[in-house]
């Protein structure tokens, strides 16, 4: 979510308290500083010269912690992506300083007004991160794609490689990006259909302020770009997955299918929002509907998105296959090291399979300790996104107090009903009685607290 620079006092005290309610780290330790700052003057040596590749990233136009730079070529009937990773590893050693205080954090953590950071910006947004000023050390994937959007990971190494484009989702055309790039995405999503993928992103939504004076919240449509770009790092993770699962080593992504009591919340959600949902429509199915940018539709995605909890991650063990429903397929995390602890131990295990060499000690060691990291980091993101989530909404509220609004009931349980209003993309809650899932009931906004992220509903019909 992103909520612009010119609104209130209040929004900026909201954020505040939510960084200090969630812990966000403010900056780096002095010995964390002074580590980074040595580990940047590491010179490549163990590095394939790739820096006469035509690699490019493809980025929200204003990041600086880049992960990823693309290069495709086509063989024959196949598409050969070659996509460097942020070789992150060369510049943090185990159990240094930087190390340490990544362990500590799990991930980037990204709020409106800011993020914070897995690593210092010397690294994050300097010499690890995949810039245009100057070649830089990377793991490159080189990941095979044939005609019906299979993957597989044909090799890996270390490369040393020069960006020659930073290019941005909002600004960039067909003509700035390689030919085979919309082929290779439209492979990778052929292949999730038949799979019985799920996997839809959510827009982003962003806080304005109208013209009355007041605020409202919009959702920014995705570009072709932005899902394209999602297709390369899906084909890179599925392909690394199956290489690791194979070799018996890695960190994987899971998530389970969606209960029968979350779907029927969803159903009554989108009766509010007035999209046509059939009953014999698959859940599945419904998401490959919400992608034409409408504001309803996109408020939507972001229910699902909101609603799709249990995602976690697990060690490689003997006898099981790790499964992630949305995906339908075998996945891990492996394209954004420069944000994801974990991911930079999976570069490092994919890298030494690729080549046959056994994955070090350090990285076989850490998977299993990496489970609780990531999820404890990950449950803390969803925390401060709800939490942003529940500011803005009370920031759109704050202008309707005395106003009816029309909803639908979601959910029922013992602290009253949960509803979504049907007119602006918020869910709420009422102390109501005598009312079940799928109710139409008018509501009044009776107050509103910013700073407190709340908004007090009652039910008037």
């Amino acid at each position: 979510m992103k909520i612009r620079a010119d609104l209130t006092d209040e929004l900026v005290d909201g954020l505040a308290e939510i960084r200090r309610q969630y812990k966000v780290p403010a900056g780096f330790p002095e010995p964390v500083l002074a580590a980074a700052a040595e580990a940047i003057s590491r010179r490549p040596t163990k590095h394939v010269d790739r820096t006469e590749w035509p690699f490019v990233t493809l980025d929200p136009a204003a990041a600086t912690d880049l992960d990823q730079a693309f290069h495709i070529e086509a063989v024959g009937d196949d598409l050969l992506l070659h996509y460097a990773i942020a070789d992150v590893a060369w510049f943090v050693h185990d159990r240094d300083p930087v190390d340490e205080e990544a362990w500590q954090r799990g991930t980037t953590q990204y709020l409106p007004d800011g993020r914070a950071s897995l690593y210092p910006a010397v690294l994050s947004e300097g010499a690890a991160s995949l810039l245009p000023d100057g070649p830089r050390p990377a793991v490159v994937f080189h990941v095979r794609i044939d005609a019906t959007g299979g993957v597989k990971l044909d090799g890996a190494e270390r490369s040393l490689v020069h960006s020659r484009a930073k290019l941005g989702y909002e600004a960039t055309g067909a003509a700035q990006l390689p030919k085979a790039l919309p082929e290779l995405a439209r492979r990778i999503v052929a292949a999730e259909e038949r799979r019985g993928a799920s996997r839809v992103e959510s827009p982003e939504q962003e806080v304005r302020v109208n013209a009355r004076g007041g605020y409202d919240i919009t959702f920014r449509p995705r570009t072709a770009a932005q899902d394209q770009n999602e297709a390369m790092s899906l084909a890179t993770n599925l392909a690394v997955a199956d290489a690791l699962l194979a070799a018996g080593t890695g960190l994987f992504r899971v998530m389970p299918d969606p209960n029968g009591g979350a779907e029927q919340r969803l159903r009554h959600t989108a009766r509010a929002l007035g999209l046509d949902w059939p009953p014999t429509m698959t859940l599945r199915d419904f998401e490959r509907t919400l992608h034409n940018g409408s504001p309803k539709p996109a408020a939507m995605a972001m229910a699902i998105r909101r609603a799709g909890h249990g995602a976690s991650y697990v060690p490689f063990t003997a006898g099981e296959r790790p499964w992630h429903a949305a995906m339908a397929a075998t996945y891990v995390h492996a394209t954004a090291p420069l944000r994801r602890l974990g991911d930079r131990y999976v570069v490092m295990a994919a890298l030494a399979v690729a080549n046959g060499q056994p994955v070090a000690d350090e990285v076989q060691a850490a998977f299993p300790k990496l489970s609780p990291v990531m999820e404890r980091a990950d449950h803390t993101a969803s925390q401060i996104e709800r939490a942003v989530i529940e500011l803005a909404e009370a920031v759109l509220l704050s202008g309707q107090v005395q106003r009816t609004f029309p909803a639908v009931v979601t959910d029922v349980d013992e602290r009253g009903a949960r509803i979504q209003l049907c007119d602006l993309p918020v869910v709420s809650r009422i102390d109501a009685h005598g009312v079940a899932p799928g109710d139409d009931v008018r509501v009044r906004i009776e107050n509103v607290d910013i700073g407190r992220r709340t908004a007090t509903l009652k039910r008037v019909a």
